[in-house]
């Protein structure tokens, strides 16, 4: 037992040193754009030699804690790989004349320079705002409703939940479409003009398709909320006398605060990423005048849709770099001041 547990002390940072710098390697010579045919079988070499380094650690103290580590090692690679690095690799490139394949020098703020002195940009970070603001008012108000009705005693609640939730399982793309003909094909014989032709109701369009969409989602969130609070609680209140009202502001909306809070978190980062409906139903097209007194031609060009064509469209790699990291900022800074709010108003509730 001594001989084996001595071997494993030895082995044991051997393996997990080994492990760490071949998977090391193997990124790097990947990231670097490297001809080494190899990178992929000594990333998973690699990773086979840390996980049996883990192994050998004798240590029966946390030998279970490892073993945990070991499973739950893929997933926090993978997340790792995925999101941690291409984040700050995109950092980086912001910073460069990055081409979406190599990069030759620093240019420092210049993207940023530039990326503010697009009108384009500017406005769809306004109307990114708006839209985001109104969907949070809207969407949660018409999911909490709809979770009511769907908490009640009216007959056939089984098919109004799956009527509700339904458009969620469509995707974005495909629903943009769909509306689209609608409201350029079908609307358009009552109103004898589409929606889509002008700014401000193509605005009111893309609002309308994405709480049909959303609202649904929402509210099963608030569904379970709802179902969750005692029943012995409610049925004081009622032989108390309590209205329907008061019930449902003074106990319901109390008892869901933390249910409030991730609903509109959701809604919140859903809202401020909105992409493929907004591709989809309008791409962005639209006339309205910018700061400058000319006009713009993608009046209805949300944040993230500005990013993908100054990026892709436009071939302008870097400075769409550049807007997706005051993306990452504006949504990770609107979403603590959210969730801080949120939480201090469950206190006070």
């Amino acid at each position: 037992m001594k001989t084996i547990t001595t071997g494993n002390k030895t082995l044991s940072p051997i393996f997990l040193i080994g492990g760490i710098a071949l998977m090391v390697t193997a990124l790097v010579l990947d990231i670097l754009g490297s001809s080494f045919a190899y990178r992929g079988p000594m990333l998973i070499v690699g990773m086979l030699c840390f996980f049996l380094g883990l192994y050998l650690v004798p240590s029966k103290k946390h030998h279970r804690k490892i073993i945990y580590f070991i499973f739950l090692f893929p997933l926090l690679f993978t997340f790792g790989v995925t999101v941690i690095i291409p984040l700050v690799l995109g950092i980086g490139y912001s910073f460069t004349n990055w081409t979406g394949i190599r990069f030759t020098e620093w240019v420092g703020f210049a993207n940023y320079t530039t990326m503010f002195k697009d009108p384009a940009f500017i406005w769809s970070v306004l109307i990114t705002f708006i839209f985001v603001v109104m969907n949070m008012i809207l969407v949660n108000v018409i999911a909490f409703l709809l979770a009511l009705l769907c908490t009640s005693s009216v007959k056939g609640i089984g098919f109004f939940r799956t009527a509700y939730f339904l458009p969620n399982l469509i995707g974005g793309i495909v629903l943009g479409y769909i509306w689209q003909f609608v409201f350029s094909n079908v609307l358009i014989s009552i109103t004898k003009i589409s929606w889509l032709s002008q700014t401000k109701s193509a605005m009111f369009c893309i609002i309308i398709v994405y709480i049909w969409q959303y609202a649904g989602y929402i509210m099963l969130i608030y569904i379970t909320g709802l179902t969750q609070i005692p029943g012995e609680v409610l049925e004081a209140a009622s032989i108390d006398g309590a209205s329907a009202t008061q019930t449902l502001f003074n106990i319901k909306l109390p008892m869901i605060a933390s249910t409030v809070t991730i609903c509109t978190f959701l809604t919140l980062t859903s809202a401020f990423k909105q992409f493929d409906v907004n591709m989809a139903l309008t791409n962005g097209t639209g006339s309205v005048p910018n700061f400058m007194g000319n006009y713009l031609s993608n009046g209805t060009q949300m944040l993230a849709l500005n990013i993908y064509n100054t990026a892709i469209a436009k071939n302008s790699y870097a400075v769409g770099q550049a807007k997706a990291v005051l993306f990452f900022i504006i949504l990770a800074i609107v979403s603590l001041i959210q969730v801080r709010v949120s939480n201090k108003r469950e206190v006070e509730m």
